[in-house]
């Protein structure tokens, strides 16, 4: 006997409603993290805000039945690992660079991963998807303009963190896709966590002078006593954090891939708008010509594959 396996529908409104409130949040957690980056240290965010994700997460793989013993695979612990660096770099150029312009600079991960894909899993790089590249590279030239005044070493550290979350994505490509969304967030706010601590207790050990913290009190700084407004916010982050990662991963299992990663540009949309909410920030109009080309390099690079023939199955 010969059956065709059914294949789910998209939910095409549905993902690109969800992608479209999953990264204006983040964009707004990205902005509040900014926001408190002068009163904690980058370690603090970490662990407290994951303190909070990890009790919703574990809640929700309860009631979904997810074995959670796959957190320790150790594709899934080196993937958080390269996520983990990613976060840390970019939350590192926020006290320094705007909201958008970090944004856009960790955007360019899509072309990243394009050329990641290729010389990693063999993926074939269309012309489209070239000239995607080049589109890309000519926008982050207009945002970093190298041997102006506007240039800033700062820009390298969101631009480092697109390199690992294009690894990260490559990763996950090739090696997690089995993995349950519940266990591979789980496994990045457990790293978080263990990340904050461990770095918290070392820089305690070390005992940098003082003129070196203030040079630098985000990532040099000693934990800061936390009143019950910050761990509120924190648990709010947290809350919004493990919403956030289940809301893309969500997005991206019920509408087509392309598509939804066209919606999720929506970001650096949603980055230029809380950045002027919070810090009054107006991007000038090198900024936005460098993210538009972004945007258009990121729509090329997507470039949408040939659907794969129906699945016949024989008993």
């Amino acid at each position: 006997m010969t059956k065709i396996s059914e294949k789910r529908p998209d939910q095409i409104a549905q993902g690109i409603m969800i992608i479209l409130t999953s990264v204006a949040a983040m964009a707004f957690a990205d902005a509040v993290v900014k926001l408190v980056s002068s009163n904690l240290t980058v370690w603090q965010v970490f662990a407290a805000r994951s303190l909070f994700a990890v009790p919703c997460l574990v809640a929700l793989g309860y009631f979904r039945n997810v074995q959670f013993g796959a957190i320790l695979n150790q594709w899934v612990l080196l993937r958080s690992a390269l996520l983990v660096l990613t976060w840390l770099a970019f939350y590192a150029s926020l006290p320094i660079l705007k909201l958008s312009v970090a944004a856009v600079a960790v955007y360019t991960n899509p072309i990243l991963t394009a050329l990641l894909s290729a010389l990693v899993l063999g993926e074939r790089v269309s012309k489209r998807q070239w000239l995607g590249v080049l589109v890309g590279f000519s926008g982050v030239a207009a945002i970093l303009r190298p041997g102006t005044d506007a240039f800033t070493w700062m820009i390298v550290l969101p631009l480092i963190g697109a390199a690992f979350y294009s690894s990260a994505m490559v990763l996950t490509r090739a090696k997690c896709q089995d993995d349950d969304a519940v266990n591979l967030a789980l496994g990045l706010h457990g790293s978080f966590i263990i990340t904050g601590l461990v770095a918290t207790t070392v820089l305690a050990t070390l005992s940098l002078d003082p003129a070196s913290v203030a040079s630098y009190p985000f990532l040099l700084g000693s934990w800061t006593p936390m009143g019950w407004s910050d761990w509120g916010l924190m648990a709010f982050l947290g809350a919004l954090s493990a919403a956030f990662f289940l809301g893309v991963a969500r997005a991206y299992q019920i509408a087509p891939p392309q598509m939804i990663g066209t919606f999720d540009y929506a970001y650096l949309v949603s980055a230029v708008i809380w950045g002027f909410v919070f810090f009054a920030e107006k991007p000038d109009g090198l900024t936005l010509l460098g993210m538009a080309l972004i945007t258009v390099a990121g729509l090329l690079v997507a470039e949408r594959k040939p659907e794969p023939a129906t699945i016949r199955e024989t008993s």
